[in-house]
């Protein structure tokens, strides 16, 4: 089963159980990836698909930061939850240890000697990575054994 179709089941599993957080969620996604699809005249094929979650998933932590700061803590924790909803859509995330063993495979095979070489390691570990990981955080440790 695809992901849109995963999707579009939960979404009616949600309508059909009255879980109205679940199912405006997954309404908000299914929107996202519509909108896409339109904009582009394409279909979205899962990977696609787990980058538009990602971004959803970006701006509800970025919502989440703002509001806590701002006291808001009723809109924070509605961010939460649709963060914990979309989550659930998202690949398993690789540990620590996975990423590292990537992470110097690609080093390897780009025969990146140092920091001007970063986008070449980049570009080889995004398309493994993406969904999988945080990109952030695995462009730290690409600085961190390149810059050593």
């Amino acid at each position: 089963m695809s992901l849109k179709q995963k999707i579009t089941e939960d979404m009616k599993a949600a309508m059909r159980s009255g879980d109205i957080k679940r199912r405006d969620t997954i309404r908000l996604l299914q929107a996202a990836i519509k909108q896409r699809e339109v904009d582009e005249r394409i279909v979205l094929d899962d990977a696609a698909i787990v980058a538009v979650i990602e971004k959803m998933l970006k701006q509800r932590k970025d919502s989440i930061a703002q509001y806590e700061a701002a006291q808001r803590i009723d809109l924070a924790d509605k961010e939460k939850e649709e963060v914990s909803i979309l989550t659930d859509y998202m690949p398993q995330a690789l540990s620590d240890a996975e990423i590292a063993v990537l992470l110097n495979e690609a080093i390897a095979a780009s025969n990146a000697q140092g920091m001007q070489d970063m986008g070449k390691v980049m570009s080889l570990l995004k398309p493994q990575l993406a969904g999988r990981a945080d990109m952030g955080k695995v462009s730290s440790l690409i600085k961190e054994k390149l810059s050593s």
